[in-house]
Formats: C-alpha cells, sequence, structure tokens
C-alpha cells in the first residue's frame, strides 16, 4: 500500500476528486488540511523542489490575497513562497507527495504518475 501526503482542502472540488482517487487506488492517505496547518516556507521549496517547478506555478494567483499583497506573475521565488507560508489559501491545491516526489493534482489524475 503505497502512503502518500495530500495538502487538502475539502472545499476544493479537485482536492476531493483527488483524495477520492487516491483511496480508489487503496492509498494510506494523511490528509493535511494546509488552510489549517499551513506549511512553512521550508516544506513550501521541499515541495517545490519535488514538483520540479518554480514557486509561481504553486501560487493561486487568480485569489484576491495575490492582488491585495502587491504581488506579481514576475515576482521572485523567495517572496512568493513567503507568501504563501503567510497566506496558504495562495497555495494551489492539490499537492499529494508519494515516494519521494510530489504531483499537483490539476487534473487529479497527474497524480497517478508518482504512485
Amino acid at each position: 500500500m503505497t502512503k502518500v501526503t495530500i495538502w487538502h482542502n475539502p472545499r476544493c472540488t479537485k482536492s476531493r476528486e483527488t483524495l477520492a482517487l487516491l483511496h480508489d487506488k487503496g492509498c494510506d492517505v494523511t490528509e493535511r488540511r494546509y488552510l489549517d496547518d499551513a506549511p512553512s516556507a521550508d516544506e513550501i521549496r521541499a515541495a517545490l523542489d519535488l514538483l520540479g517547478v518554480p514557486a509561481i506555478k504553486l501560487v493561486r494567483t487568480k485569489e484576491a490575497e495575490f492582488k491585495a499583497q502587491g504581488l506579481t506573475k514576475d515576482a521572485d521565488d523567495a517572496t512568493l513562497i513567503a507568501a504563501m507560508a503567510a497566506t496558504p489559501k495562495l497555495i494551489e491545491r492539490p499537492v499529494v507527495f508519494a515516494n519521494d516526489r510530489a504531483a499537483l493534482g490539476r487534473p487529479p489524475e497527474a497524480v497517478l504518475e508518482i504512485l
């Protein structure tokens, strides 16, 4: 049984669909409700390293907080990581971790490659 951790927001359709897919695949799932248990800047950096993407790819740029904080799509990674750590609502979801790898569940099936 594959052990996975999901940064989960139960109000998000894609997050719920990804969680259901993981359960359907028989994974041993640990849910981290990242809005209540925000990842630290170090955890976000580690997630980005596993995802192999720049910080902007993990930011929800359409959230009001993105503009309210004066962030732009050209902001450097350190600025974006600090913003995500301070305002976890800015983190794109869901992020799934398994087998020392990570995947963004958009679409949910994208996480299958790391199981």
